[in-house]
């Protein structure tokens, strides 16, 4: 074979589908051996390298009985006890997962962006559910909602963390939570505050992350405060009725926007959407007397506005070094975007959304493995992408 021939023979859809899938299976391997030691037998260590590889096979619905079928059980037992009862720490994989998606997409640039989002349940008895508000339907439904850290960087966005919120009805009633299976040390907490704890174990375990990011139902001041507290850059949504001080009194940041002259407001993109740059009116002022001059930081008001009409704002609250510019603020801020792309990923393709658990632990244990899987995908992804980058590259000599 002439070495034009080796060339158009190596470089073929066939190959190049050849060498990706070729390079799944070896990482799924690699991650599978990473979490090994979480498993305390065999039997576990064995079920969860063919539990990831399913929840990434085009499966109809990662539920337990077509889990079971692809992953070739006579029955749904294995799955439900890999969740529910087998030996192995959640915990310890969760940091594992952290540290994967760390070693693969960490940048100094990165960005930790918490969220939440509602999964859809009937019946009284998933640890969690209520009749609350969920973003994934839009309104009130019975339903569970998990609080996730997600890290974004230049080399793509993955999940790191996650948590269960319990309202307030579950946990003053410690005979329903014993019921499933919810410790009796877990109180209630806030969605702030659950995501003060992840990002505490992420600024812990040094994740390179320069801003932290989140929508308005993490803006109150429960975590500004707290992420000043750290001395940590934050671009926190707030509502048009968050207070702020401006001109020696507190205003509506609704008003403000309101009151900005024309010449206030510059057009930027806030990153690439599917429709191409998402381009909005930007304008931010420095909020007076909070420049904290021992170590240069300030805190800013940022409002954006639709250009098809400036009615629709958006507002945040903003902290960083006094020579932060808004160009960077917007990037910074268009970063929680993918969050919700990550969503949508994540649940059409590992089945985010598709587990049939109802205890506290078979949660987290869920959750854990499917963020691990869709951490896969992200990275696969990429390494396809590289791969494609390289074949579309002239050659030399």
């Amino acid at each position: 074979m002439s070495t034009d021939e080796q060339t158009a023979y190596t470089s073929s859809p066939e190959q190049k589908e050849l060498s990706i899938i070729r390079q799944g299976a070896q990482g799924l391997g690699e991650l599978s051996l990473r979490i090994a030691p979480r498993f305390k037998r065999a039997e576990a260590r064995k079920r969860v390298g063919r539990y990831l590889r399913g929840l990434l096979a085009p499966v109809e619905r990662k539920n337990g009985w077509q889990m079971a079928e692809e992953l070739g059980d006579p029955n749904v037992h294995g799955v439900q006890r890999l969740l529910a009862e087998a030996d192995w720490d959640e915990e310890a994989v969760r940091d594992d997962l952290r540290a994967y998606v760390i070693e693969h997409l960490g940048e100094a640039s990165g960005v930790l962006v918490v969220d939440e989002t509602g999964f859809v349940k009937k019946g009284k008895k998933s640890a969690g559910v209520a009749r609350q508000y969920s973003g994934t339907a839009g309104r009130r439904e019975n339903s569970q909602v998990g609080v996730f850290l997600g890290y974004a960087s230049p080399k793509g966005y993955a999940f790191i963390d996650r948590a269960l919120y319990l309202p307030e009805e579950w946990t003053s009633d410690r005979v329903r939570c014993r019921e499933a299976g919810i410790p009796d040390e877990v109180e209630f907490a806030t969605k702030g505050e659950l995501a003060k704890q992840m990002l505490t174990r992420a600024f812990a375990a040094n994740v390179p992350a320069e801003w932290v990011v989140g929508d308005t139902v993490y803006g109150y001041d429960e975590l500004r405060i707290w992420l000043d507290e750290q001395q940590k850059k934050y671009v926190l949504a707030v509502p048009e009725t968050h207070a702020v001080w401006v001109q020696g009194r507190q205003q509506p940041v609704g008003l403000v926007a309101a009151l900005l002259p024309d010449e206030a407001w510059v057009v930027l993109s806030a990153g690439e959407g599917s429709k191409g740059p998402r381009l909005y009116e930007w304008a931010w002022l420095q909020l007076p007397d909070e420049t904290e001059t021992m170590n240069e930081r300030a805190r800013f008001l940022l409002i954006r506005r639709s250009l098809a009409d400036p009615s629709k704002r958006a507002y945040y609250r903003v902290a960083g070094p006094i020579q932060t510019t808004l160009p960077e603020v917007v990037r910074v801020a268009g970063s929680r975007w993918k969050i919700e792309e990550g969503y949508e990923q994540a649940k059409g393709e590992v089945g985010l959304d598709q587990y049939e658990v109802r205890t506290w632990r078979a949660w987290y244990r869920y959750m854990t493995l499917a963020l691990l899987a869709y951490a896969a995908l992200v990275v696969l992804q990429g390494q396809a992408r590289t791969l494609e980058k390289k074949e579309g590259e002239p050659t030399s000599g």
